[in-house]
């Protein structure tokens, strides 16, 4: 007899949201720019290579694999699926089969220590200035067409920003930084117990804009939506 298949499985492809990430329940997991990132501490470089093998080996058992950074003490690990430019339910399970395996190897993570800048250009023309900026900085386009992305996955990305068109000297780059939502209070005051000031909050938790002593801006930004 053939078996019916399960129509209550979900769709490996469908995108998943920030909601469904945190009722997965992945302590060890945030959700950064789309991507669900994890730290571990190793402690040294033989535990990374030995957590980096069997994680290797269940992405392979999986057929989906996350980008890894293997470094002296630590390793760090991104989930998305590339073919659909979304994270899906394929990168909750592997999450899950990858902390256990670090809590089988008894290392533990460090979800407060993530972060992930990227650059964002404020242009009243994106399509006008994108091709130059990938030819400069050997970024490709994103299926999204707002922004220009590494392929590897190892260097910052960059995005435009609509704005309105205006003369110089205004301030036309700055730094995106996404952090983990459970600790973007504590990251925004420590900006500004450094001297720096809260220009607009209108968009939190989406994004707060802080500004340094001198005006120079820059966002803290978590996977959440606006509130209002």
């Amino acid at each position: 007899m053939t078996d019916t298949p399960d129509q209550t499985s979900p769709d490996p492809k469908a995108p998943v949201t920030g909601a469904d990430v945190l009722a997965a329940g992945l302590p060890d997991w945030r959700l950064l720019m789309r991507a669900l990132h994890a730290r571990f501490r190793t402690g040294d470089l033989a535990t990374g290579l030995r957590f980096a093998q069997r994680v290797g080996e269940a992405a392979d058992a999986a057929n989906h694999h996350p980008d890894l950074d293997l470094r002296y003490g630590l390793v760090e690990l991104r989930l998305l699926s590339h073919d659909v430019f979304a994270l899906t339910s394929r990168d909750l399970a592997l999450a899950g089969e990858i902390s256990a395996i670090a809590a089988d190897l008894g290392l533990t993570a460090d979800p407060a220590a993530l972060r992930l800048p990227d650059l964002a250009l404020d242009t009243p023309d994106a399509e006008e200035v994108m091709p130059f900026w990938a030819a400069v900085l050997g970024l490709e386009p994103s299926p999204r067409g707002d922004e220009l992305t590494d392929p590897g996955g190892t260097h910052p990305g960059l995005w435009f920003q609509e704005t309105d068109p205006h003369e110089e000297p205004r301030q036309r780059f700055h730094l995106d930084v996404f952090v983990p939502h459970d600790v973007v209070e504590q990251r925004l005051a420590e900006a500004v117990a450094a001297g720096g000031t809260l220009v607009d909050d209108s968009e939190a938790p989406s994004f707060w804009v802080l500004a340094d002593a001198q005006g120079n801006k820059a966002c803290l930004c978590t996977w959440q939506d606006a509130a209002g």
